[in-house]
């Protein structure tokens, strides 16, 4: 922006994607080798700049450039790494303009090319050895079809040829072979001997599911990185591979980590790690070992009687109620005041704890949440307490219903709204609570709710409630009985209808298709609604002429749709109908090769991974770095033709001066 406003620019919009090539395509007739400059100027002539601007304008006013209103589009040569996607700027001229001057490395030296905004001419600025080259193409749209036609038509010769091309020549950049190492890691036809070589290349190939034989690679994989982010990344890890993991680290820092990550994901070990872990010579991993939520009860009590106070603080909460009194005694006059405060939180589950216990440093704020309060103490915090101590006492478990009647009516809407998420209210309490609810706020699901999720009756009861957080919550069952679902598909919060589609397999078709129409975000689960099983596939083809682009691509689904629909849908105004017939295997190659220069980013991937995009176009797109990695992932790359990638991609040896 800067730059374009030195240049004498006005910009006239925001910053959007305009409906025409995007900037790398149209780059590409203005720097090609058999192009011709419209007009050409000698480096060395007197008022270079002044000549250049002077003829730029003429071009641009003759072609159609500069519109009734003077604006058009432009895009500068240069690194603008973190800009990608690239898009066209719109711009105007303002009475001082010099873009000759200084849109380029140095006056008189422009790179830069401008665009129509129909989206039908180019007029580019590009600086050659000894001249400067002014560059106009026109009937950009009839081009583009002519291209394609002609990139569509390929013989097996050529398409020989053209993989041929890919494996001869100079090697990859070390940039290139970086994006062919994340592009082939997220190939899902990768051989699995590819896979595991990647291990270290591409940190994306890890947060796929993995098969065993890359999994067991990454256990044993000579880089930590690689280790650890199979640890964070990896789902399902079986608990004798948990245990090699994590044992195999000969750093104690290492296996603090790895332990951690282990009680994150509440994964389960092996008796033999569970052994090792706890009698581990780092206190940070026993630490975490206590956290181990598969820890047999007998390390665990043992871990409560650890030398570090921080592993008997660790064990402390689960280890509790386990405890012969006499080691819950050691606990609460233990000499670490943090130990003391983990003992005494669990002490006053039963116990009700007293004012003078209650303000003892580091226990107040957690004890207010979860702990049986004196009742002097509970009646002054609900009366005096802060909002912050009242809110959280809104969800105090041994709250006496008295209390939580007067909390009902707090001032305070925070605390009102906390109170009414409670598990042990009536539905006449539930709605006699005023709240203020923002539907477009986020919210966690209720855990009491969830934990009723397989309980019927109780999800019947709940369906029902004046809370809509309720609601939410009963909708993310898996399973619910019709009469629920038939209810919570009615409900006028669109968020459990919402829920109701991404998480009950008993959702009904027409609540899914309502939900298709407007939700176009992304769900912990992406393949809903339209993949939901009883999603409506059939009669859609009534679609094909909606005006809303989400009804209309469903048309593609039905299977009495044609080919000749898809290529209808791939020049279709909406971006979003594009990209569905981008993605069908019917669209034709012509098709899939005029979509790579498609405005959207989306769209375009799409296209790189059709099956039945031709060879050269692909084999252009690996060569450039802002495609290579959209291609790496097409699903018809020959296996010789990733092997040879493979190779490419691993870093250079040192070799000696006489090799």
């Amino acid at each position: 922006m800067e730059l374009l406003q030195r240049a004498g620019l006005e910009i006239a919009g925001d910053w959007r994607t305009d409906e025409v090539l995007p900037p790398r395509a149209a780059w590409r007739p203005i720097v090609a080798g058999e192009t011709t400059p419209t007009v050409s100027v000698r480096g060395d002539q007197p008022d270079l700049v002044a000549e250049l601007n002077a003829q730029w304008h003429r071009l641009a006013t003759e072609s159609g450039i500069l519109g009734e209103d003077g604006v058009f589009l432009i895009d500068v040569a240069g690194d603008w790494t973190g800009c990608a996607p690239r898009r066209w700027t719109r711009v105007r001229l303002t009475g001082r303009w010099d873009l000759a001057g200084v849109l380029g490395e140095r006056p008189g030296q422009p790179e830069f090319v401008t665009f129509s905004m129909d989206g039908n001419t180019l007029l580019g600025a590009t600086t050659e050895e000894d001249e400067i080259w002014l560059i106009a193409v026109d009937q950009i749209r009839e081009r583009q079809k002519t291209a394609a036609q002609v990139a569509a038509q390929e013989t097996p010769q050529e398409r020989a040829a053209a993989w041929a091309s890919l494996l001869q020549g100079p090697g990859p950049s070390k940039r290139l072979r970086e994006i062919w190492a994340h592009g082939l890691a997220l190939n899902p036809a990768t051989p699995d001997a590819l896979r595991a070589g990647l291990l270290g290349l591409s940190h994306f190939l890890l947060w796929r599911r993995l098969p065993a034989a890359v999994v067991e690679a990454a256990i044993v994989h000579p880089d930590w990185k690689v280790r650890q982010l199979l640890a964070e990344a990896q789902p399902d890890l079986a608990a004798e591979q948990w245990a090699r993991l994590i044992l195999g680290e000969q750093e104690s820092r290492h296996r603090w980590i790895l332990t951690m990550l282990a009680a994150d994901q509440r994964a389960e070990l092996s008796d033999t790690a569970y052994e090792q872990l706890a009698a581990d010579p780092s206190a940070r991993v026993r630490e975490e070992t206590a956290r181990l939520p598969g820890l047999p009860i007998r390390i665990l009590t043992a871990l409560a009687g650890d030398i570090d106070p921080s592993v008997r603080a660790s064990a402390c909460r689960r280890a509790w109620r386990h405890l012969e009194t006499s080691a819950q005694r050691e606990l609460l006059n233990d000499p670490s005041g943090k130990v003391r405060v983990e003992a005494l939180l669990q002490y006053h589950q039963e116990e009700p704890m007293p004012r003078s216990v209650f303000d003892t440093a580091g226990l107040k704020d957690r004890a207010v949440d979860t702990c049986r309060l004196e009742r002097g103490l509970a009646e002054y915090l609900v009366h005096h307490g802060d909002p912050a101590e009242r809110r959280s006492l809104a969800g105090n478990p041994h709250l006496d219903p008295d209390l939580v009647n007067v909390l009902a009516h707090d001032p305070d809407v925070n605390v009102r709204s906390s109170l009414a998420t409670r598990s042990d209210l009536t539905e006449e309490q539930r709605a006699g609570i005023h709240i203020d609810f923002d539907p477009r706020g986020h919210y966690y699901p209720l855990d009491w709710v969830m934990a009723l999720h397989e309980d019927p009756s109780a999800m019947r009861r709940l369906a029902a409630p004046s809370h809509p957080l309720v609601r939410r919550s009963v909708a993310r069952a898996r399973h619910l009985s019709p009469d629920v679902v038939a209810l919570l598909a009615r409900d006028d919060d669109r968020v459990v209808q919402l829920f109701l589609a991404e998480s009950c397999d008993d959702a009904p078709a027409d609540m899914l298709l309502r939900v298709w129409q407007w939700w176009t975000g992304s769900l912990s689960n992406p393949d809903r609604p339209h993949g939901h099983p009883n999603f409506p596939r059939r009669n859609l083809l009534r679609y094909a002429d909606d005006p809303n682009p989400r009804m209309r691509q469903l048309a593609l689904d039905d299977p009495e749709s044609t080919a000749e629909l898809v290529e209808r849908f791939s020049w279709d105004s909406d971006e979003e109908v594009r990209h569905r017939a981008a993605s069908d295997p019917r669209l034709t190659p012509e098709s899939a090769v005029r979509l790579l220069d498609d405005p959207h980013e989306r769209v375009r991937n799409a296209a790189a991974r059709h099956p039945r995009l031709p060879a050269g176009a692909l084999v252009r797109l690996l060569r450039d770095t802002d495609t290579a990695q959209t291609a790496a992932q097409h699903p018809a790359l020959p296996i010789s033709v990733m092997e040879h990638m493979f190779r490419r991609i691993q870093p250079p040896t040192s070799a000696t001066p006489e090799q």
